[in-house]
């Protein structure tokens, strides 16, 4: 309530002073007297407000006398060298023994001395008159030179005043008297431009300084205008006053500080307080009343756009620093400044035309420049920065009335570049994070650390929650602090949108754009790195699952957190929704497949230790050492995989199954392998038992029934055909679906049955079917070339 009650207070004491500025002084009483009628202690405040106004006019009044100072003191001048020049001409028409002399004659001629001497009394009378006439031919000539005195400040006056000598030598020297005017004022006209020239870069720095802090204010005032409606007068570049919301203030003192900060912001330097512009000035008067203006005009003209050609020339390292593009802004907003003030100063020796020409003209030349060095910049924060003396830049012309949309327009491809110079320092933070990762599950021993960890990465899980300290967190350390750099991106991204003159909805579909960028190829691409790296193991990379899983979980928050900032729904029509879900979901892919191919890197260095004696007698009772350290590996690699998804785990390892079966069926179908023995089939055989035992373990949780160990049913019915010698069986039942061997390809069938045939004396294995029973032998070559028939009619 008291807060509306200063309000209205304060508007009513605007009225009042409005009411005594505009009315007649004998109406004042009665409305000073509604004053002291009005609430208690409202006359002391109206005097704190009264004391205010005139110490703004006082300011006003001394800003329009420094304005017209100097041609005051011009004034003075000329009047106190004219006073002296007259002071001097009296003594030399007028002297002092004029008066003397008729006093003396007078004396003389009543002296009793001379009262009988008339020759000397007429001699006298005779002196008189000689007197009488020099003091009227005196006078007439006064009278005379007082007529002149107009003529010699109007030439056209001089006609009034020909007759006399003198103003025939005036009329013959005012011709070379005008052109040594003309060419004096001319010299102080170049003087001037050339000092303009090395001093604008000081007034475009005074004008984006002022710019720069108006903006600061306006921005400090909008941020507490919700608190209020109480008006203040913000004063702009030009000079003109404008009202903006204010801060509404209580009785605590806080509306002085806000009147002394207004204060600060209403005392703005003009151009006409840096730069004397009398030259100019004095320049233009002279050539006008010569009757030579246009001569001038087309002169100043031509010489102001040679120097706005070389005030818009950029040096040729100015993208290498911040200072480089603020001399370049300042030169050109210092011409700008200059005749800006020209064209409301001089009434037509520039129009706004021509400055909108020489406006256009740089624009086009000042957009070409910063395009060109703005793509030199690899750093951000000289990029923003550049960007923000574009802004400031762009609010100084505008407030003289220059359009600069253009510069707006051009501020979206410095962002472009300020994004991709973004993506690129965060694609080495993020190369950096993971390569300082230990891919560990982080551990936390105290409730304080957990508190740190989930104050830093929105992590959820009821199960880890309800475990006692110390206790460990399954993403490693790289999660939240990729999590952290992601919003640090965001709001290094929101500074260039800021001071754009965009809607929240612009700047939040700015921000969604840039951050899908940041994710789908900045960090998609570090992931991608990372995965191929030869130092990550299979360790590595099922943290590397289990992290991407959290942070595609967590997409979520970080869609949260730009609509926080941005105040848009990520439910409005047209919101660019962020594609981090798909980023991470490849990465995880990526890195499943990868450990699939480790995985079967790992199985074939195993299987190349194998050192099989395939002409063995007889098998030694127990599987190959290479084939047990192989299955302990898989073992231990797959309780890791206890962390991984249910079935990125479980395709793992029967992707490691299957090809342990198919390397194993490859060693003993290998064409270098010529011979085999009934003895290494055995011993063969041990090791696939071993095999499928593993299998029949469930060394990964899910699998149905014998899912697992059906990876070897090739290889156990080629070995089981081989060890039963069941040929009768295979021949009758192939091709049937119920047969036993109906995984055992003929061709298979026969490469390995010809590896046992009987093809040398020396070695034969089966040399004891021919002395025990030749029968066998041919049974052999008929299920060979049986298997023959077999493979040629599946050929045909």
């Amino acid at each position: 309530m008291a807060e509306t009650e200063t309000l209205e207070c304060i508007t009513e004491h605007e009225r009042i002073l409005q009411e005594i500025e505009s009315t007649d002084t004998a109406c004042v009483g009665p409305t000073l007297r509604s004053i002291y009628d009005d609430q208690p202690n409202a006359h002391k405040r109206f005097m704190e407000k009264l004391d205010a106004r005139i110490r703004n006019h006082d300011r006003e009044i001394e800003k329009m006398c420094n304005f017209h100072h100097q041609g005051f003191v011009d004034a003075i001048t000329e009047l106190l060298k004219v006073r002296a020049d007259a002071e001097k001409l009296m003594t030399n028409i007028c002297p002092k023994d004029t008066y003397t002399c008729s006093l003396t004659t007078k004396t003389s001629l009543m002296s009793p001395s001379t009262a009988h001497s008339f020759p000397q009394v007429t001699a006298q009378t005779e002196e008189v008159i000689r007197c009488r006439i020099q003091q009227r031919n005196m006078a007439t000539t006064v009278e005379k030179l007082q007529l002149c005195i107009p003529g010699t400040r109007l030439p056209l006056c001089l006609c009034v005043v020909s007759q006399y000598r003198f103003c025939q030598i005036m009329a013959e020297n005012l011709p070379r008297l005008r052109e040594e005017i003309k060419d004096i004022s001319m010299s102080d006209l170049k003087d001037f431009l050339e000092s303009i020239r090395k001093h604008s870069d000081k007034v475009g720095e005074t004008a984006m300084r002022q710019a720069q802090q108006h903006r600061t204010f306006n921005s400090a005032v909008a941020k507490q205008a919700s608190m209020g409606h109480y008006m203040k007068p913000v004063y702009s570049l030009s000079g003109q006053t404008h009202t903006h919301n204010g801060l509404m203030m209580d009785d605590t003192g806080d509306e002085e500080e806000a009147d002394e900060e207004v204060r600060k912001h209403v005392w703005v330097l003009t151009a006409h307080d840096l730069v004397d512009f009398s030259p100019v000035y004095r320049c233009l008067h002279i050539y006008t009343v010569l009757g030579d203006r246009e001569t001038f005009e087309n002169y100043y003209r031509k010489q102001r756009k040679k120097q706005a050609r070389l005030v818009l020339q950029p040096q040729a390292n100015m993208h290498e620093t911040v200072e480089g593009y603020r001399r370049y802004f300042n030169q050109i907003v210092g011409f700008f400044v200059v005749e800006d003030h020209i064209l409301h100063a001089t009434r037509g020796l520039v129009t706004r035309a021509f400055t909108d020409e020489l406006w256009n003209m740089a624009l086009s030349k000042i957009i070409a420049v910063l395009r060109t060095h703005s793509s030199y910049c690899n750093d951000p924060d000289l990029v923003l920065e550049l960007k923000n003396l574009i802004v400031i830049f762009a609010d100084t012309l505008q407030g003289y009335g220059f359009p600069v949309n253009r510069l707006f327009d051009l501020l979206f491809e410095v962002r472009d570049q300020y994004n991709e110079t973004l993506l690129k320092k965060w694609a080495l933070v993020f190369r950096e994070i993971f390569e300082l990762d230990n891919y560990s599950p982080i551990p936390v021993e105290t409730e304080e650390e957990y508190k740190l960890v989930v104050s830093r990465f929105p992590f959820h899980d009821a199960e880890v929650e309800k475990q006692d300290f110390p206790k460990k967190l399954p993403m490693s350390q790289s999660v939240p602090q990729i999590y952290t750099q992601v919003k640090e991106f965001i709001y290094a991204s929101l500074k260039f949108s800021e001071s754009l003159h965009r809607s929240s909805t612009e700047i939040d579909d700015m921000l969604r754009k840039s951050t899908n960028l940041l994710l789908t190829r900045t960090l998609s691409s570090c992931l991608q790195n990372l995965i191929k790296k030869p130092h990550i193991g299979l360790t590595e990379l099922v943290q590397i699952i289990i992290n991407t899983t959290h942070l595609e979980q967590a997409c979520r928050y970080l869609e949260e957190f730009i609509t926080n900032i941005t105040n848009v729904s990520p439910e409005t029509v047209h919101t660019t929704r962020l594609y981090g879900l798909s980023t991470f979901k490849d990465a995880r892919h990526a890195a499943e497949g990868e450990i699939y191919t480790k995985l079967n890197q790992k199985i074939d260095e195993f299987i190349q230790l194998a050192d099989y004696e395939w002409g063995m007698a007889e098998s030694d009772g127990r599987a190959s050492g290479y084939l047990m350290d192989l299955i302990n590996f898989l073992r231990s690699t797959f309780q890791v995989f206890t962390h991984l998804p249910g079935k990125v785990a479980q395709t793992a390892c029967m992707s490691a199954c299957k090809h342990l079966s198919t390397s194993l069926m490859q060693m003993l179908l290998d064409t270098e392998l010529k011979q085999v023995s009934m003895g290494a089939i055995q011993q063969f055989n041990l090791d696939v038992i071993q095999c499928e035992l593993f299998a029949s373990s469930e060394p990964v949780p899910g699998f149905q029934g014998d899912t697992l160990q059906l990876a070897f049913i090739d290889l156990r019915q080629l070995l089981d055909l081989f060890m039963v010698w069941d040929w009768s069986t295979y021949l009758a039942d192939y091709g049937q679906p119920t047969s036993k061997y109906l995984r055992v390809n003929p061709a298979t069938a026969l490469a390995l049955l010809e590896k046992m045939k009987d093809t040398s004396k020396k070695n034969n294995i089966f040399s004891q079917f021919r002395k025990n029973d030749r029968d066998k032998q041919k049974l052999i070559e008929t299920v060979v070339r049986q298997l023959r028939s077999l493979v040629n009619g599946m050929s045909s």
